[in-house]
């Protein structure tokens, strides 16, 4: 089974949500990317259909939409 990946700004919403997820799900089972530093990852994010940060894409596939940092147009 594959790694779930949380995407995020930076913003305090997106970091506060980190430190939650972080709780939750295993280190080594979540793979988290800073959009706004790693900006080539934002096609990627876009791709999977993530619509606004913060955002975990699920091993699955499936999109959990956590809270509204920042859209994911802003950060194109």
């Amino acid at each position: 089974m594959g790694k779930a990946i949380f995407y995020h700004a930076g913003c305090p919403v997106c970091v506060s949500a980190e430190q939650d997820i972080l709780q939750f799900i295993p280190a080594d089972q979540v793979e988290v990317i800073h959009l706004g530093t790693d900006k080539e990852k934002v096609k990627d994010a876009d791709a999977a259909g993530v619509k606004s940060v913060p955002a975990l894409v699920l091993a699955n596939g499936n999109v959990l939409h956590i809270n509204f940092g920042a859209g994911i147009d802003d950060l194109k």
